[in-house]
């Protein structure tokens, strides 16, 4: 009789997990550069080990196993801001970062104190040399290229390092929108990345399909509380009856 709460319970706490995933890919649906994210549920079959069949009774229960990632892109959005930067197409920007090179696809960039190009959070955009740009008071005119490089009417000053993963899927967001890469998932870079100046790409979070995802794990949730809520006065019923014989 224990059986059905397990199973329900399981399925409730997946429900649970989910509910926060998509109540995250809401809440950045205007974040740029943000890619959605989804849950992965299997069915986990044990053999029950107090069934009298010979061959057990199997009970399914809800496993949830990780949240996959949605690479796909999101709309490039036009602000006329020379700083803006989107790639199109596959790629992220390589950022220096105290805990060491990070990546982004977060191409909203500005000039600190020192005239030096960084991110809002202030970590320096690494260019393909490895080395950071640095702008001039006299750099006024900056304009960014197809393939990354950035000139200025002073000159060319490098190339955004842009970079590719063998497998995408297996970088570890390490807070914000920024990356990181293990040591078997190293970045290559790629040599001729196709960017857009003046644009951002917007998070690729579709609002009605993930606010109809909401509704229905909410249902989901509720029906199996009612179940399990059922469940549990079906057992104090049986137990009262057992103790009045």
């Amino acid at each position: 009789m224990e059986n059905t709460l397990f199973v329900a319970l399981s399925r409730q706490m997946g429900l649970k997990r989910q509910m926060a995933v998509v109540a995250n890919n809401i809440a950045n649906m205007n974040t740029t550069g943000f890619k959605g994210e989804k849950m992965m549920f299997v069915e986990h079959v044990v053999r029950s080990q107090n069934s009298d069949n010979a061959l057990g009774e199997k009970l399914s229960y809800v496993r949830d196993i990780a949240t996959v990632r949605d690479t796909t892109a999101g709309h490039m959005s036009q602000t006329g801001n020379p700083l803006d930067v989107a790639i199109q197409g596959d790629g992220y920007f390589a950022i220096e970062t105290r805990g060491g090179e990070q990546f982004t696809r977060n191409g909203r960039f500005q000039l600190d104190a020192t005239g030096q190009l960084v991110t809002n959070s202030g970590d320096p955009v690494m260019s393909a040399s490895g080395q950071p740009f640095f702008f001039g008071p006299t750099d006024t005119q900056i304009t960014i290229s197809g393939d990354g490089t950035i000139s200025t009417e002073n000159g060319a000053l490098g190339r955004l390092k842009v970079v590719k993963f063998p497998d995408e899927l297996a970088l570890q967001q390490s807070g914000g929108l920024l990356f990181n890469a293990d040591p078997q998932n190293e970045p290559e870079e790629i040599e001729s990345p196709q960017v857009l100046q003046g644009a951002l790409e917007s998070s690729n979070v579709q609002p009605i399909i993930e606010l109809t995802r909401m509704i229905e794990t909410q249902r989901s949730y509720d029906s199996v509380k009612k179940l399990i809520e059922k469940e549990d006065e079906r057992t104090k019923t049986m137990i009262r009856e057992i103790l009045r014989v």
